[in-house]
């Protein structure tokens, strides 16, 4: 099926917001989002965004260069705001011209959407409530990314679900991605019909053949149930930690003991919170450097969202795109046809 009529006509907004082909956004995956993966889905009509992780503005400034040579299209850059070399990074993509940037691991303050914004920049970013959401566009983003607990990597504590009828479903004027838990095109075009203007995934980009991680950890996810992909306990009630969703192996159980390690010198008043908070960080980018580079599934960390249990077999990104869009408008045309 190559004839998209309907799906295409819900994907305009989105279409206009991300400037690509589909509405459809690679979530930013540390080690794996990067130049290759992302310049490969922009290349194929999808909206990539690099995931800059730790990075310094020297190493971002080099991957945004090596993604722009190898694709004229627009891309994004995800960029976490403990990290310290935040004011640098937002810096570095304005001065390369990033046409958006998404803000994660917080709320961004309107400092710093403003100063992206004079780059000529669109903002995304997260919220987890109602409330939050009505803030952030009141301080001017472009767009709101609800990612639903279901979702790997760092996530919130609310499924897409309730995020949903929560947030998108009270505030359709505004332009919203609607993240976690999706892979087939009827979920893909239903979120459309409910007024989000696109989808984010990352889990099926992980395990596509232009991703470059290592085979040891496509083929974990290859294997892994749903169930398998969870959350860490929070130890410590008064030192949150950002929950990281992966597939369990000895780096969660590891992590754990790590939280104990950082509590207790928090406790003992050597670290700060937020230091505390930005080594747990570190914890997981190195843990998973180890598998996505070095292919150990063991002691490094399987970041994945609960929809692994649907993905079975490696498939290139045009597979990937021509399965959503057949499936959404085969939906909407028998949608049409039953009402």
């Amino acid at each position: 099926m190559t004839n998209y009529q309907k799906i295409n006509k819900l994907m305009e907004r989105g279409r206009e917001l991300l400037g690509s082909k589909y509405a459809l956004l690679g979530g930013a995956m540390t080690w794996i989002s990067d130049a290759n993966l992302v310049s490969a889905m922009a290349n194929r009509g999808m909206f990539g965004v690099l995931a800059s992780g730790a990075m310094d503005g020297i190493v971002l400034s080099r991957e945004v260069a090596s993604t722009q040579l190898k694709t004229p299209y627009n891309f994004g850059v995800n960029i976490i705001l403990m990290n310290p070399h935040l004011h640098d990074l937002v810096d570095v993509c304005g001065a390369a011209h990033v046409s958006h940037i998404v803000f994660a691991g917080g709320i961004p303050d309107k400092t710093i959407i403003d100063k992206s914004h004079s780059y000529g920049m669109r903002v995304f970013a997260f919220a987890p409530i109602l409330s939050i959401a009505k803030r952030l566009f009141k301080h001017g983003i472009d767009a709101l990314i609800l990612e639903g607990n279901e979702a790997g990597g760092h996530v919130g504590s609310v499924s897409t679900m309730v995020l949903i009828q929560d947030i998108l479903l009270n505030m359709k004027e505004y332009p919203i991605v609607v993240a976690g838990g999706i892979l087939r095109g009827e979920v893909f075009a239903s979120l459309l019909q409910l007024g989000a203007v696109a989808c984010q995934m990352g889990t099926i980009f992980a395990c596509s053949r232009e991703s470059g991680a290592h085979p040891n950890f496509k083929r974990a996810f290859l294997q892994a149930k749903g169930r398998d992909a969870a959350t860490p306990v929070q130890l410590h009630k008064k030192f949150s930690i950002a929950p990281v969703r992966a597939i369990a192996n000895r780096a969660t159980e590891e992590f754990v003991e790590k939280q104990r390690e950082i509590i207790a010198r928090f406790e003992r008043g050597e670290i700060s919170a937020e230091d505390g908070q930005l080594m747990l960080e570190h914890f997981w980018v190195g843990a998973l450097r180890i598998a996505v580079k070095d292919g150990n599934v063991d002691r490094g960390s399987l970041m994945s969202g609960q929809i692994v249990q649907l993905i079975t077999k490696e498939k290139s990104l045009s597979e990937i795109i021509s399965d959503i869009m057949n499936e959404a408008e085969l939906y909407l045309n028998n949608t049409v046809c039953s009402g």
